[in-house]
């Protein structure tokens, strides 16, 4: 095994149950023969991390065991096991959370985004990138170049949802897309939507703070739900027609029925937000007389290089999206800055290895 000097033990923010976090001392990982240790640079907060500090549970999975959240990370490769060619000691490197089987049929298709035995830091029941050391399988370890900074190589992860999406709905360059919700998954999609081509770019929310920033990443319209109904607005933007494309990235019953009002016929609708309830009314017969497409979206598959490549060619300044930054020892504050802080935070980030200087 290929390593530097590293200590034996490091500190990491454990949530041991809701509302309630611990910097505790645990033991360095040991990484086996085609695994990297990674000194954890950068790691965003993402909504799913808040959810599980406030509710202990997201769906079918439930935090039954203290564990360290944290899954949008980025660092600095600092041990390799016997086996690895991919990356090498001080490689910068982006990290894909998600490690899948590779054997299941899912996986063979391309699709490992479905497996049902991925390994997906800050999912119990396992660990994530609060932490000062995590240890990751080779192949889904990236290089970044030097220009593109650590909390950039973080937001590859909530950049790859974008991606996908945009993928599973086949946009095209001159396409015309509505996003509803300019959180940081939102956000990012408006880059994507760019890197695609896309001509018209229409984002919605009710923050004034987050359109702005959607402007500032290549939204060519905004709409503050507050003051106009998105649908409306949407129709007028497009000459009466719709756009080709709808993202629904609040999670929102209300902004899911929005995107759908708002695709022309024969249009489509990614939805990538997850609202808090299972069932939410739909109006079939529209979706049956405009001959819709719906596309549910499932993080990310086979994305990562091409993220890099985007943020790397200087597309846009995702950079403006960092608002607070706290070191590894307020990871609760973090946590709780993203949670009651909607309207002055846009991206909350932790660094479990010092502040940046």
């Amino acid at each position: 095994m290929n390593r530097e000097a590293i200590p034996e033990v490091m500190k990491a923010a454990v949530l041991t149950k809701p509302w309630e976090i611990e910097i505790r001392e645990l033991p360095v990982p040991e990484v086996g023969e085609n695994e990297v240790l990674v000194k954890v640079m950068a790691v965003g907060v993402c909504g799913s991390d808040v959810h599980y500090y406030e509710h202990g549970r997201i769906g079918r999975f439930v935090v039954e065991k203290p564990i360290i959240l944290g899954h949008e990370c980025s660092g600095v490769v600092v041990a390799t096991g016997e086996r690895v060619s991919r990356v090498k000691v001080g490689d910068r490197v982006a990290v894909e959370p998600g490690v899948p089987c590779g054997t299941c049929d899912y996986c063979k298709q391309g699709r490992y985004n479905l497996c049902p035995d991925v390994s997906f830091l800050a999912t119990p029941p396992v660990d994530g990138a609060f932490v000062q050391y995590i240890k990751h399988r080779e192949d889904f370890l990236y290089p970044i170049p030097d220009h593109l900074s650590f909390e950039e190589a973080a937001l590859i992860e909530p950049f790859s949802v974008g991606i996908h999406a945009a993928r599973r709905a086949g946009l095209t360059p001159g396409s015309t897309v509505a996003i509803m919700g300019m959180g940081p998954v939102g956000l990012m999609a408006v880059v994507a939507a760019r890197a695609f081509g896309a001509s018209t770019i229409i984002a919605t929310d009710l923050v004034p703070k987050r359109l702005a920033a959607a402007e500032k990443l290549g939204a060519t319209h905004t709409v503050h739900i507050l003051e106009r109904q998105p649908e409306e607005a949407i129709r007028e933007i497009t000459g009466g027609e719709g756009v080709d494309v709808a993202f629904e990235t609040a999670g929102h019953p209300k902004a899911l029925q929005s995107a759908l009002a708002s695709v022309r016929r024969g249009g489509k609708l990614s939805i990538v937000g997850l609202p808090p309830q299972d069932l939410i009314e739909l109006n079939v017969p529209l979706i049956a007389d405009r001959e819709l497409d719906i596309f549910g979206v499932f993080r990310y598959a086979n994305v990562y290089p091409q993220a890099i490549r985007f943020l790397s060619s200087g597309l846009a300044d995702v950079r403006e999206l960092v608002t607070d930054r706290y070191p590894l020892e307020g990871t609760r504050d973090a946590l709780e800055r993203a949670r009651t802080q909607k309207e002055k935070s846009v991206k909350v980030f932790v660094y479990p290895n010092g502040l940046p200087e």
